[in-house]
């Protein structure tokens, strides 16, 4: 009876201590904790010592240097269950004694003076994970990183070892002590700042630090080489702060606020101003959230970084390997929409780079490009890592073919043609990553196999991911004994394959088979990866996220028009334009079949594409010059017809291409890229009526729609002449 009234006044006063201490990890113990271990029961502290225990098998302590157990004994005292008298002391044991015979009370012993106890031995592991410093400060708890505001628009930020920085928003990395990792880009201490996008629309990417060798130094001489680092940089109280939370084999990175031409002309435009700047507040704002914002950064939750799988992991360090080792491989990657393709590949460019000096990209996805504008088809070398999304790095082609439409559906002959025409350019001095649509049914599928039979690859990259449609294993022997659209299986020629529907279109010549890139068909070797990037986008809704993004890519490269200097912007309508007489260049409509009438309407306000054909328009006096069939041609650039002048007899053409190219332009076409509506609607300055809007709008003429057709003239109207491709 005794007993049971002494633990129901034991109970109420010890509640709210053990409810907290139940709600910490096991393996962490506060100071106020270890001061209220002072009087426990012995089933309390047989529970506490197989924690501890536990705690130290996985290779933890919740104090360094000493052992849980030995300092559990030292200061714990053990408090009867029943009432005897004080005075009688004996030994705790760790074997429960009956309730029957309670076990008197241990006189308290004097503190004894702290001794120098041994070091633990520490649990052998197979990576070596760091242990932070002795004088390293615990952050506050609503704190994740350690962060600094040094002003200017620039954060001072603080990564142990093997951690991660997920973020959203722009900004320019430096690393100042240390190594870090970003998009598969590796950053070493003294190499120049990167400009890092983690765009809102895509994926968000991370700052790792990573684990490099440990110096043959002692503390203090690494202290003294990251003051000396830091001293350009901060000033004093910053350098001791950053000395104060440094723990070993941590890397410090300097954060700071990326002002571009690109980024405020992109940003100027309502749809596209919520892609780099943060419009929305958290729900809990802490000092964290408030430095970070000074440069317009936001850390996000781990599950919306980008991870990859153990299957890609795997992938990628053979292709690196590969790559590195045996020369040049051919690197093919297919898969359904939205598998993660174009996120793979910037990821393997990024870590090829890390050893080579450039890779080959060959892209064959018009409708979602990764360095032009939409609707092309080229060949680029590639040689700065990619740390964004596709519009934030656009890059000039090697050589590149305006294809004018989204799909190839309904004109597959002509997209074979200009694939095999980019790709007779490539040379095999570098790693070829080639990107293939994601269009995966029917006949997408077949379309896939004439191309691997063209291009030959030595590695196919095969991605899949819960969400898109399930595919067949796109293994060699699958390839070999499957009929595309335009090939059969097993018929093959010494350096290259039989298109019977094409007769000789196709086939090389003797020069090209001397010198041409094109091997005979050998196999390839198969990988799938399985990929679960997230992704917000559906069914649904991905024609509206693929006009977004073609939107955006097309702003990326009009922001070329900005000077490079940060400034004010110029409204694209007051830029100066080009002025190109008639009589200069030769046009076509790509994707539709325009009445000749109806041309000159087709070609104002549309997104043009700048090409060079190998004829001469110097012998016509008068224009517009048509062509009666789409060319394949080299494409220098793009521009914007901004103008007609009926009297003059001209275009009034922007474009960010310089005058000593534009002097080899001479054909334009015209193809279903549009200019983004934002341009055209959101012009600041104007009064009055938008020029080229309006809500009265015939679908039913000719070359108003997308329908793609086929038109003879026999007389052409007067003031037009039309200009046939020679064979």
């Amino acid at each position: 009876m005794a007993d049971s009234e002494v633990l129901l006044r034991r109970v109420p006063s010890r509640s709210s201590w053990q409810r907290a201490r139940k709600a910490r990890s096991h393996l962490l113990l506060s100071r106020r904790g270890r001061r209220r271990f002072g009087v426990l029961t012995r089933g309390e502290l047989r529970r506490l010592r197989r924690r501890l225990l536990r705690a130290q098998a996985l290779g933890g302590d919740w104090k360094l240097g000493v052992t849980a157990g030995t300092h559990v004994a030292e200061k714990c005292k053990v408090r009867s269950r029943s009432g005897s008298t004080p005075g009688t002391g004996s030994t705790p044991s760790n074997l429960p004694s009956p309730r029957s015979q309670p076990t008197p009370r241990r006189q308290p012993t004097p503190r004894r003076q702290p001794t120098p106890r041994p070091q633990s031995t520490p649990r052998p592991q197979s990576t070596p994970r760091p242990q932070r410093a002795h004088n390293f400060p615990p952050l506050p708890t609503n704190v994740t990183q350690a962060v600094r505001d040094l002003g200017s628009g620039r954060v001072l930020l603080v990564l142990p070892a093997e951690e991660d920085f997920i973020f959203s928003g722009i900004c320019r990395v430096t690393c100042i002590y240390g190594q870090l990792q970003v998009f598969g880009h590796i950053i070493k201490q003294g190499q120049p700042a990167q400009d890092v996008f983690s765009a809102y629309t895509h994926s968000f990417l991370s700052i790792r630090a990573m684990l490099y060798p440990e110096p043959e130094k002692s503390e203090k001489e690494v202290r003294k080489e990251i003051r000396a680092l830091l001293k350009p940089h901060m000033k004093l109280d910053d350098r001791h702060w950053v000395i104060h939370y440094f723990c070993p084999l941590a890397s410090v990175v300097l954060l700071e606020q990326l002002k571009s031409p690109a980024v405020d002309f992109m940003s100027s435009y309502k749809c596209a101003s919520y892609v780099f700047r943060q419009e929305h507040y958290p729900v809990r704002v802490n000092a964290e959230f408030i430095t970070l914002k000074t440069i317009g950064l936001r850390r996000q939750r781990k599950r919306a970084g980008i991870f990859l799988s153990d299957s890609a992991h795997c992938a990628l360090e053979e292709l690196v390997s590969v790559s590195c080792v045996d020369g040049c491989p051919v690197i093919l990657l297919c898969g359904a929409c939205d598998a993660g393709k174009s996120t793979f590949c910037r990821i393997l460019i990024n870590q090829l780079l890390n050893s080579l000096p450039g890779v080959d990209y060959l892209e064959c996805d018009p409708g979602q490009t990764e360095f032009t504008p939409p609707g092309c088809i080229a060949l680029l070398n590639i040689t700065e890592p990619l740390l964004g999304p596709p519009y934030t790095h656009p890059r000039k082609p090697q050589r590149m073919v305006y294809y004018g439409k989204m799909t190839c559906q309904n004109d597959y002959e002509n997209y074979i043609e200009i694939v095999k025409y980019v790709f007779r350019d490539y040379k095999r001095e570098s790693p070829l990553i080639i990107n293939t649509m994601g269009w995966v049914k029917d006949d997408g599928l077949l379309l896939l196999v004439d191309l691997i039979r063209l291009l030959s690859p030595n590695y196919v990259i095969q991605l899949y991911s819960p969400r898109g449609p399930t595919m067949p294993s796109l293994t060699s022997e699958y390839v070999e004994l499957t009929d595309g659209l335009y090939t059969k299986s097993k018929i093959r020629k010494r350096r290259g394959f039989e298109i019977e529907e094409f007769g000789d279109s196709l086939d090389f010549t003797e020069e090209e088979k001397d010198s041409g890139p094109v091997p005979v068909f050998p196999g390839h070797k198969l990988m799938l990866v399985y990929t679960e990037f997230p992704c917000s986008k559906n069914e649904k809704n991905r024609a509206k996220y693929n006009k977004i993004f073609r939107d955006l890519a097309v702003l990326g490269y009009l922001s070329q028009l900005m000077p490079p200097v940060p400034g004010q912007l110029s409204p694209l309508h007051s830029l100066t334009p080009y002025q190109v007489p008639f009589n200069a260049v030769a046009v076509r409509i790509t994707h539709a079949d325009v009445a000749p009438a109806h041309i000159l309407y087709a070609i104002n306000a549309s997104w043009v594409g700048l090409c060079r054909i190998l004829e001469d328009m110097k012998g016509y006096t008068r224009g517009p010059i048509l062509l009666a069939q789409t060319p394949i041609c080299d494409c220098l650039g793009f521009g914007i017809c901004r103008g007609i002048d009926m009297e003059q007899r001209m275009y009034h053409i922007i474009t960010p291409l310089p005058p000593e190219e534009l002097k080899a332009v001479n054909c334009l076409l015209i193809g279903s890229i549009s200019i983004p509506h934002c341009i055209i609607k959101n012009q600041p300055g104007l009064e009055g009526t938008i020029p080229y809007t309006t809500t009265a709008y015939n679908f039913k003429l000719p070359g108003a729609s997308e329908k793609i057709g086929e038109r003879e003239f026999e007389h052409a109207s007067e003031g037009y002449r039309f200009y046939r491709r020679k064979k």
